[in-house]
């Protein structure tokens, strides 16, 4: 059992968000503690920001369902198959893959609620730290006050930088939503929101320590390289290369993050938090909590990814796996021969494993022919058995990593390459950084050469064939392309890659014609203007109506 300080203190100041229902509500009472009455120390402020991280581990509610980042991230793309047994097991998921999605979807309702959530909080935090006199943080280190802000305004950031890049346009809510009067917010555009993401992430940047800046009980806190990482990412998806080269610029020349040596350390428990790691979703050993509760939301402290990836055919106590996210074909064969990255993300069964179906198309181990088992995130040993889970087989302890630093070097490389005055050099240094691990973890001999001495598959950009690469820019780009689906496998990175790339309706159709027919003839083609971003949840929009719905949802034309 690992022991290291997590950041779930979800019913930290209680009495907080009691008051907060109170006064919703209209309903006071006899010695009811009011919100800033909680507000009476540094410690305090310091809990409150810790309980601003734990809606990014939430992944289930009762009602909506499972809502994993990476129903979006993988199986809407070309690199998953929802997996299971059936197609009917958790069908809000079969329709996202599909294109068969409507407004009602549980998984896109828990996903949209929960981000508003962590919304909520740290809102919360940017009313009451600031009125909290100086006087209260004199013990503390200086810097404290604001450091707290800086991760509520980190948090809040990425809440919303998850919501726009699913739904486009949103309610942009900056204060602690506390009447009925207030529920109704109006719509912001995309570009809107981006703008709020943006402030956010500069205020965390000013305030925000390096990661050296933490003792060890704070591990897993928001840092500067993590707003700057974030920021990139926010100026990548509106195209803004320049400024996103110049976070990149920051972050490398920090000196705050290398790679892990050996690619194959870090999805492991052993391996959390480690010189790569520029922001964790921190998960911890739980053996009473369930995500199976009445309320289902805050009752989840350990990553319920590793069940749901699991195999169905791994047996065993505290090991048994539903079989969601099954990798593609496609994805297996995107990987240069030698490169270890493929077997750190996918576990190829024979058939000793995964007996095959009479059609080989559907039984307890194959899912519409395919019998990958995604990797990383499974708790998967070296000999490929599986390490039990703590307590509860539905929950294992291992960490998400929201963003590594091979993930910045990528980004970086891109923008040195498309921003307005092209970094050429730099660019095919960032890349090689990345592939010399892939190399050095295979044993450095003969494997992975560096760029432009190899050839690509061409399908991960929606053509057919492979390209033997030339040393121009195109081909960089291309190369850069290549190495993000390799690098980040499975980590629910690739759908939101196609997307900045103006990729996803050539891929997708194309993954569609070319792949197996027992997984295209379920495919409704791609639509351009419609599939981008998903539907408002219509409950949602029940609740804040007129909000506007997206093109190509519940009646609204596409453009």
């Amino acid at each position: 059992m690992k022991t290291k300080n997590k950041l779930y203190l979800l019913l930290a100041l209680p009495g907080m968000f009691f008051s907060s229902c109170n006064d919703y509500l209209n309903f006071p009472k006899v010695a009811t503690t009011k919100i800033e009455d909680s507000f009476t120390s540094s410690l305090a402020a310091t809990q409150c920001a810790t309980a601003c991280y734990v809606p990014l581990t939430w992944e289930y509610q009762s009602g909506p369902g499972e809502f994993n980042e990476w129903f979006f991230g993988d199986v809407c793309s070309d690199d998953a198959l929802k997996g299971s047994n059936t197609l009917s097991d958790m069908g809000t998921l079969f329709d996202l893959e599909n294109f068969k999605t409507t407004s009602d979807n549980g998984a896109l309702l828990g996903y949209y609620r929960t981000q508003y959530m962590g919304i909520f909080r740290c809102n919360l935090v940017y009313e009451e730290v600031p009125k909290m006199s100086a006087a209260l943080f004199a013990k503390d280190k200086p810097g404290l006050q604001n450091r707290v802000l800086a991760e509520a305004s980190f948090l809040r950031a990425m809440y919303y930088f998850r919501l726009v890049r699913l739904y486009g346009g949103v309610p942009v809510v900056n204060h602690v939503i506390k009447t009925q009067a207030d529920w109704k917010q109006p719509r912001a555009t995309e570009s809107g929101v981006y703008d709020q993401i943006f402030s956010d992430l500069k205020f965390a940047i000013k305030y925000l320590p390096e990661r050296s800046g933490y003792t060890a009980a704070d591990l897993g806190r928001a840092t500067k390289g993590a707003a700057r990482a974030l920021l990139i990412k926010a100026y990548m998806n509106t195209h803004d290369y320049n400024d996103a080269k110049l976070q990149g610029d920051s972050i490398v020349n920090s000196g705050q993050y290398t790679l892990v040596p050996n690619y194959n350390d870090i999805f492991t428990v052993a391996g959390e938090n480690n010189s790569e790691s520029v922001f964790e979703i921190q998960y911890v050993t739980d053996p009473t909590s369930d995500i199976w509760s009445p309320n289902g939301l805050g009752s989840t402290r350990g990553n319920i990814t590793p069940m749901m990836e699991r195999p169905r055919w791994a047996t065993g106590t505290l090991i048994e796996g539903w079989g969601f996210n099954r990798p593609t074909q496609e994805l297996y064969d995107e990987f240069e021969p030698g490169d270890p990255r493929r077997d750190a993300a996918i576990f190829a069964p024979d058939t000793f494993e995964v007996k095959p179906s009479n059609d080989n198309t559907m039984n307890v181990n194959v899912y519409l022919g395919d019998r990958y088992t995604a990797r990383k995130y499974s708790m998967m040993n070296p000999d490929t058995t599986w390490i039990a889970s703590s307590g509860q087989s539905s929950r294992g302890e291992i960490n998400k990593k929201e963003i590594r630093y091979a993930d910045v070097l990528l980004m970086y490389a891109e923008a040195c390459l498309k921003q307005t005055t092209p970094d050429v050099n730099q660019a095919k240094w960032a890349l090689e950084q990345v592939r010399n691990r892939a190399r050095l973890t295979a044993g450095g001999a003969g494997v992975l050469p560096p760029f432009p001495n190899y050839t690509v598959q061409l399908e991960g950009v929606g053509q057919s064939g492979t390209k033997q690469l030339q040393d121009n820019a195109d081909d960089l780009y291309l190369a850069i392309q290549h190495e993000r689906r390799v690098e980040l496998a499975m980590e629910g990175h690739r759908w939101f890659d196609l997307k900045r790339w103006g990729l996803l309706s050539d891929v997708m159709n194309h993954y569609r014609e070319s792949t197996k027919p027992q997984i295209s003839t379920y495919m409704n083609p791609f639509v351009k203007g419609k599939h981008e971003i998903f539907p408002i949840p219509l409950q949602e929009r029940d609740l804040n109506s007129p909000m506007p719905q997206n093109p190509g949802y519940d009646g609204v034309p596409v453009q």
